[in-house]
């Protein structure tokens, strides 16, 4: 899971995020209202430079975005983003950092899912569509990458950081076609409320997922309690740290839910992989009615499409991230054989039966299975804050906006929305008990969006252009390519989401 879908952001990050972009916006526009009127070119009057560069490499024809003040030609400071998802642009990572970093980004409940995943598909088409899907996903975590090195190529920026996801989406689309730029602010939205919903849901899911756990370990020892109880009862634990304004304060959280995360993994595979029964025992392909809740559950799996951007940005050398042995294939063939690997002896040990989470099948009787559950649960419990803080770092400045224009008191705005928002992922997680078709849904819904849909989408748009700002040349392979992709998008996103919530409605 967000993702996790959990547990992305360095380990030893120790700076404040927010406070350093406000700073940083601040900084810009005192330049913009103090720079002579005189050096201001007609170029200048397109307005946004979303991190690229000064304002006057825009190239004519560019759209026009609303929310500009008139008096600075900038956007008001709330509207920048710049989301680094839990890295810290300032601490340069090297190669191994930065594979470790995607491994994190990527492994999560979701992972623990990939048994029941492969239920749901089969014993052999299960791996080979998980391959697939790695492949696809990595080609359009490529896509990405390229179109935000267009776009700062295009804009002739100085900076060698690349824009951001909703940055990068928003300059595609002011760089496409005419009629398409006038969309680009609101596609820059649809991509902010995606990831928002997205790390919301693997917070969701986070809640049920520890829930779960715990209650066969108290059930192991007489103490009877209703699900909907045990998710009350970390229900503090959860809000404490997500209280906490400065990832600094959440690096303790990070070393230890990378910990017991990768200990979680170890020892999961090791009883999984004990007196393993035939292939011949197992389903080859499940159903068609089935598949569906695999492709969702294994997309939302592959959760890291948005730390992307933030690794590359936070390398000391950013050409180890993207060339053909660096940082983002390395590491997704990690962690697609980690998925591939785990979910296939899961589904071969415990079959029909293995469970939401694989660690709900261990033993119940021993103590190194115990352990396994309480390391696990808190690695999710502490990597909730984070997966947290990533949507709060993208709603928190329409918020204060919205209910404390004037910031009268931005620190106590900011606990009661944090506050307020721990509260509705667990109201959620209390409605939806099926952990296993929640993981489904979101990855359908939402997940399918960021990593199938958009990146193509950028590629298409970028090469439907007009000529003086046409980035790309579209041929006969790319269209194919693309509407392959967006057609197998399409196919999971709908189907899974309807089968998801059917079994969501037939379980209330």
């Amino acid at each position: 899971m967000a993702q996790s879908d959990i547990e992305g952001g360095q380990t030893n990050a120790a700076f404040e995020l927010s406070d350093v972009a406000d700073r940083r916006k601040n900084v810009t526009i005192m330049a913009q209202v103090n720079k002579p009127a005189a050096n201001k070119g007609p170029a200048q009057k397109s307005g946004q430079s979303h991190g690229l560069g000064p304002a006057d490499s825009k190239p004519p024809g560019a759209g026009q975005t609303s929310g500009i003040d008139p008096a600075i030609n900038k956007p008001a400071p709330v509207q920048s983003s710049g989301h680094s998802h839990g890295i810290d642009p300032e601490h340069k990572t090297t190669y191994m950092d930065s594979i470790m970093h995607i491994f994190k980004g990527n492994v999560g409940p979701g992972l623990y899912a990939m048994g029941q995943a492969f239920s749901n598909g089969g014993i052999i088409v299960s791996p080979i569509l998980t391959v697939l899907l790695g492949i696809v996903c990595v080609h359009c975590q490529h896509l990405l990458l390229r179109c935000a090195f267009k776009m700062r190529q295009f804009h002739r920026a100085d900076s060698s950081h690349l824009p951001d996801f909703a940055d990068t989406v928003e300059l595609c689309f002011e760089n496409g076609p005419i009629r398409f730029r006038q969309c680009s602010q609101a596609m820059k939205l649809a991509v902010d409320v995606f990831i928002v919903i997205t790390q919301l849901g693997f917070c969701t899911v986070y809640f049920g997922f520890i829930a779960y756990n715990l209650k066969q370990l108290y059930d192991y020892y007489g103490i009877f309690m209703d699900i909907r109880v045990h998710m009350a009862l970390i229900l503090l634990p959860i809000m404490l740290p997500s209280l906490l304004r400065n990832l600094k304060y959440l690096a303790w959280c990070m070393v230890l839910a990378n910990i017991f995360m990768i200990l979680g993994i170890f020892i999961t595979t090791f009883y999984a992989t004990q007196d393993l029964p035939s292939v011949k025992e197992r389903k080859l392909f499940s159903s068609w009615e089935q598949l569906p809740l695999y492709f969702g559950t294994a997309i939302f799996a592959f959760e890291g499409i948005a730390l992307v951007l933030p690794l590359h940005n936070a390398m000391r050398d950013p050409h180890e991230f993207r060339h053909p042995l660096g940082v983002l294939n390395v590491g997704m063939v990690i962690v697609t054989f980690v998925f591939t690997f785990l979910g296939f002896v899961g589904y071969l040990k415990w079959g029909d039966e293995v469970q939401s989470s694989m660690t709900l099948n261990l033993p119940q009787d021993e103590i190194l299975a115990q352990s396994v559950k309480v390391m696990v649960s808190l690695g999710i419990l502490l990597g909730y804050a984070l997966q947290f803080f990533v949507a709060i770092q993208i709603m928190l400045p329409w918020v204060s906006r919205k209910f404390d224009p004037h910031r009268a008191n931005p620190i106590r705005t900011e606990l009661m929305f944090r506050a307020a928002l721990v509260m509705v992922t667990f109201g959620v997680a209390e409605s939806i008990l099926n952990v296993g078709a929640l993981m489904s849904l979101i990855g359908a819904l939402c997940s399918t969006a960021l990593a199938l849909v958009f990146p193509p989408v950028l590629e298409l748009v970028l090469g439907l252009g007009p000529p003086e700002s046409r980035c790309l040349k579209l041929s006969c392979w790319i269209w194919t390519k693309n509407i392959m992709i967006l057609l197998f998008a399409l196919f999971a996103a709908v189907t899974g989401t309807i089968e998801s919530l059917r079994i969501i409605q037939n379980l209330e």
